[in-house]
């Protein structure tokens, strides 16, 4: 049996947490460990909850969110998932590799992703632009 993905939540508005949450829940190979808004005890909660992903709101911010940087520095393994604040691309982040962008993030191509990374454990792919 392998071991189910462990995501931890860093999503606001609240709406938007539970439509992130539904669609972890149908994973059969992901689960849901937790939420936090606190940006310090997201530090906290990754380690507390064992998380494999963190999935954080999009930020209006052009760049990679702080939080990330912070978030792969104490946490080597961890890969981030975050979404452009227009939400046209997602974001896919891990120590040691450049940000893998999604286009037209769907649900499909966002978990396939974290999937394919966590099989590799890298990123596979990089175009370039933000």
């Amino acid at each position: 049996m392998h071991t189910k993905i462990k995501v931890l939540l860093a999503s606001r508005p609240k709406m938007l947490s539970e439509v992130i949450r539904y669609m972890v829940a149908r994973q059969p190979d992901m689960e849901v460990m937790g939420e936090v808004l606190d940006p310090i005890e997201l530090l906290l909660a990754v380690k507390a909850a064992n998380a494999d992903v963190v999935i954080v709101t999009p930020l209006p911010a052009n760049g990679e969110p702080h939080i990330c940087t912070q978030l792969l520095a104490a946490y080597g393994q961890l890969k981030i998932v975050t979404q452009s604040a227009k939400g046209q691309a997602a974001y896919l982040y891990q120590s040691g590799s450049p940000k893998q962008r999604i286009d037209e993030p769907s649900e499909q191509l966002i978990f396939g992703a974290i999937r394919e990374s966590m099989r590799n454990g890298k990123l596979t792919k990089d175009d370039g632009s933000q």
